[in-house]
């Protein structure tokens, strides 16, 4: 009987699937393992806003209920849009490892100042407005190729912002009419857990799992997601953090609050 692993239907939702599965068929080659692709509220409700919802567990529920009900053994998620606590008996059983967690502004081109900036995130909203002050703020809500078209075709804005490590994954380095700058973590602080894939479970099958994954990905997501639960945020709050793990050591390199950026060397 095939292992099945929940996910939503986005074309990043199933690629990170698709990795998971590579991942976890080598590391238990005896196992057979499967897609269960799901649509989820807010994947159908392109029109609700993120924030005046709360965004705590938007794009997890029913992928959870799928866990609790027995349709899958494991659900993928990307580890930013992960509430800090879960429905009764699920866990995280792990994460692969982490990607480059900074973010993207892509916008039109010849136009470095641009008037009217597309995100539904408040954590980017507060610190790119510290950039481009002059900026209004929109929403657009969509797959990348969604947003992107948007910009260009529609006129819906003039720019946005999306995270390195999902561009990478759908190879979208480029679009014409548009440039993409990277932003340094520096500049624009990365939400917790952002560019890491989570591997939900339920806690009875979790030493099933547990050593199969990325010991320091879980170590650094694991302390982001203590400091967004003590603010008791989700992933709509305006909170950016990263941590960067070493064998022996580690650094929190930034987090930001609002508006406001700290700076901590441990």
């Amino acid at each position: 009987m095939s292992i099945l692993l929940a996910t939503r239907k986005s074309p990043l939702a199933l690629k990170q699937t698709e990795m998971a599965l590579a991942w976890l068929s080598e590391k238990r080659p005896e196992s057979t393992f499967d897609l269960l692709p799901l649509s989820t509220k807010v994947d159908e409700r392109l029109t609700w806003s993120l924030e005046k919802r709360g965004g705590i567990g938007l794009f997890t529920k029913e992928l959870e209920d799928a866990l609790l009900d027995g349709r899958a053994t494991l659900a993928i998620h990307s580890a930013k849009d992960l509430p800090t606590s879960f429905q009764a008996d699920l866990c995280i059983a792990g994460y692969l490892p982490r990607a480059r967690p900074n973010d993207v502004l892509v916008q039109l081109k010849d136009q470095p100042h641009p008037a009217r900036i597309a995100t539904s995130s408040p954590r980017r909203r507060a610190q790119l407005g510290l950039l481009h002050p002059q900026a209004e703020w929109t929403t657009i809500r969509g797959n990348v190729g969604t947003r992107l078209r948007k910009i260009v075709e529609d006129s819906e804005a003039e720019a946005t912002l999306l995270a390195a490590a999902g561009l990478d994954r759908l190879e979208v380095h480029q679009y014409s009419g548009l440039d993409f700058i990277e932003l340094p973590i520096e500049q624009v602080v990365p939400a917790p857990g952002q560019a890491a894939i989570a591997v939900q479970c339920r806690q009875a099958d979790l030493p099933d799992y547990e050593h199969l994954f990325c010991e320091s990905t879980k170590l650094a997501v694991s302390l982001e997601r203590a400091f967004l639960r003590k603010l008791g945020g989700g992933c709509q709050t305006p909170v950016g953090h990263t941590t960067q793990t070493e064998p022996f050591t580690y650094s929190i390199q930034t987090a930001a609050i609002g508006s406001a950026v700290f700076h901590w060397n441990r």
